[in-house]
């Protein structure tokens, strides 16, 4: 049986404090406030979700070890929008044979990667 969609929470110690992050600095959808959970639609089938990690069926780690790595047409464009909202620790544009890509990091040390295949059939799969 195959899921309708999957959705990935990371947990925050204060989720008010990551709420403007991801719904202005990333534009992020809000599709589902919850109170303790807020569910954004990043892609078509494609869900994240912030919860408050005091509440939920979680915690916060002072450490993730998660990565949430957003598929996009346009790796610059997306590197220039987040550098002009002040994104704190925007890496820097990198070129590798199989993908261009960048790394950051949300408020609370989430790490987040901005990515775009080379090859037109990959990309597609992801598309």
């Amino acid at each position: 049986m195959t899921p309708g969609t999957a959705i990935t929470f990371f947990y925050y110690p204060d989720i008010s404090a990551v709420i403007p992050f991801y719904e202005q600095a990333l534009g992020f959808k809000l599709v589902l406030d919850q109170g303790t959970a807020r569910i954004y639609r990043i892609a078509p089938n494609c869900h994240f979700g912030i919860v408050d990690g005091n509440k939920g069926h979680l915690r916060h780690q002072p450490r993730s070890a998660a990565l949430l790595t957003l598929v996009v047409p346009d790796v610059a464009a997306w590197h220039a929008r987040l550098a002009a909202a002040g994104v704190p620790k925007l890496g820097p544009l990198q070129r590798g044979p199989q993908i261009e890509h960048f790394f950051f990091e949300d408020p609370a040390g989430y790490a987040i990667e901005v990515q775009r295949f080379h090859d037109p059939a990959v990309a597609e799969l992801f598309a």
